[in-house]
């Protein structure tokens, strides 16, 4: 498969801008080749919208599932992308894939600091795992990727692929989590991560940039830059890393 991963400055409430920029990353995305496209957390409403986000939560069948489904049939490339998902009272930060014939959704179970806690309610953790092209695809949010049991409850169920939006901010230690923690997720699972940020500021946060496609011997496949926008693209195939596994075979080995 060939992921896309669209490092992207949203705007915060602006929900028709921002879809409108996942809808031309996915048709640049399905010019280069690419089968699969992942932007950022609650890149629909903007990670920076605060109390904005409660207004533009909708339900994981509403607008945005319609869209995307639209997208993907028009484009022949699959999404993954941030938004605000509302059932009755609760909001919860998740992830939507769909590839036009169904939409699978993601809700964030390991909430980050009082911002988030304040407009989100946590999910259970859980193994969402969905089959892309043959590849299965294990779907986190963020700071979810930041606990290890996350990764290893998804590679445990099969999966080879965390794709992982996040809206990691700017900090003396985002390098750090970017890329080291992320290529030893990968390694110690043997599993790819595609770990996908915003750029910029807004009113209420910077963003560290640094999104980047890790390889399951830790190599990184792709690397965007802190600042700007970037499409990157990277081939994703288990079977050319068999060495890396069969060298590294902490699944196996594991004892609980």
């Amino acid at each position: 498969m060939r992921l896309a991963a669209l490092q992207m400055h949203a705007v915060p409430g602006d929900r028709t801008a921002n879809i409108f920029r996942i809808e031309t990353a996915a048709r640049e995305a399905a010019e280069n080749g690419a089968d699969l496209l992942v932007a950022p957390e609650l890149a629909v409403t903007g990670y920076g919208a605060g109390d904005m986000i409660s207004e533009l939560a909708e339900p994981a069948d509403g607008d945005l599932a319609e869209r995307l489904a639209a997208l993907s049939r028009e484009t022949g490339v699959a999404l993954v992308a941030g938004f605000a998902e509302r059932d009755g009272e609760t909001v919860w930060n998740s992830a939507i894939y769909a590839d036009g014939q169904r939409s699978i959704v993601y809700r964030k179970s390991h909430l980050y600091g009082p911002y988030e806690r304040a407009l989100f309610s946590p999910e259970k953790p859980a193994a969402c795992i969905v089959e892309h092209r043959g590849i299965k695809l294990g779907m986190l949010i963020c700071y979810d990727v930041e606990f290890p049991e996350n990764v290893r409850r998804l590679a445990q169920a099969g999966a080879q692929v965390m794709i992982v939006p996040t809206a990691l901010p700017a900090s003396d230690h985002a390098e750090f989590i970017a890329r080291k923690l992320v290529p030893v997720r990968a390694f110690e699972n043997q599993v790819f991560v595609a770990y996908v940020n915003h750029c910029g500021n807004d009113a209420l946060f910077s963003y560290a940039g640094l999104s980047g496609v890790a390889a399951p011997d830790g190599t990184m496949l792709a690397e965007a830059p802190e600042t700007g926008e970037a499409l990157l693209f990277a081939d994703l195939d288990p079977a050319a890393y068999a060495a890396s596994m069969v060298a590294n075979t902490y699944l196996r080995d594991l004892r609980v």
